[in-house]
């Protein structure tokens, strides 16, 4: 991929061929509440929509894929009716299968599974679009991007860990731009969502929009810096002066 321009203020700029490409995939900040506050989760859930968030993504863990514990599908259903905005909910379980129908039935609009969490990944995601949502599969940090290269065509978002799976609140891992480079190019033309996840910030969602992603999944940049719709609309500026769509 081609060097990228440096913007007025020091922003990366994605050169203009690649914008082109770029606005077939809509810039879409997804405020992530595991970092809300978890006694009023309907009540974060509905003011980070309403401050501007395009989707709200959920985190899902088992305490044996990743060392935390977070919600079941229950939960999932519970807060479905907080907001009219999409429900991402991502799947830091292994394994995930079993449990595909049910986030699906509480709601989920699309399931993100993890490369590494299972032996048939390509099972998982054409079992999630079976059930009528859109499937996506997320790397970590160690894995790489050729993990999914056979199976792009079963893809709607692929979603990249820019930290270790398990905590909110980690600093952004900078060699992972290189990943979402990478996909960026695998990806092509074909209708998938590029998503990236850990260290979110206005400082770093630009270097991530500028290697390819339009997706920016954001936990403590939003929920721990008081006004959400500030800091969501902070972290899309952001990304699209990157992306070459605002001066």
């Amino acid at each position: 991929m081609p060097a990228l321009r440096i913007a007025h203020g020091g922003g990366c700029v994605l050169p203009r061929r690649y914008a082109k490409l770029l606005a077939m995939r809509p810039l879409k900040i997804l405020p992530s509440i595991l970092s809300s506050d978890f006694s009023r989760l309907g009540e974060e859930v509905r003011a980070s929509s309403d401050a501007g968030g395009d989707l709200v993504h959920i985190d899902v863990m088992d305490g044996h894929f990743v060392p935390n514990i977070t919600l079941g599908p229950a939960v999932v259903k519970a807060i479905r009716t907080a907001s009219g905005k999409p429900f991402d909910v991502h799947l830091m379980i292994a394994p995930a299968d079993p449990y595909l129908p049910a986030f699906v039935e509480a709601g989920a609009d699309r399931v993100i599974v993890h490369a590494e969490a299972g032996p048939h990944l390509h099972r998982s995601l054409q079992a999630v679009r079976a059930l009528g949502k859109k499937a996506g599969a997320a790397l970590n940090p160690a894995t790489p991007e050729s993990a999914i290269g056979y199976v792009l065509d079963a893809i709607d978002v692929v979603l990249v860990m820019t930290v270790n799976p398990g905590f909110g609140g980690q600093t952004f891992l900078r060699p992972m731009l290189e990943k979402v480079r990478s996909l960026n190019a695998m990806i092509g033309s074909r209708d998938i969502d590029l998503e990236v996840d850990g260290g979110i910030t206005p400082e770093t969602a630009g270097a991530a929009a500028a290697a390819g992603a339009n997706c920016f999944v954001a936990g403590e940049a939003v929920f721990s810096r008081g006004d959400y719709a500030r800091n969501i609309a902070a972290i899309r500026q952001a990304a699209a002066s990157a992306r070459g769509e605002i001066a």
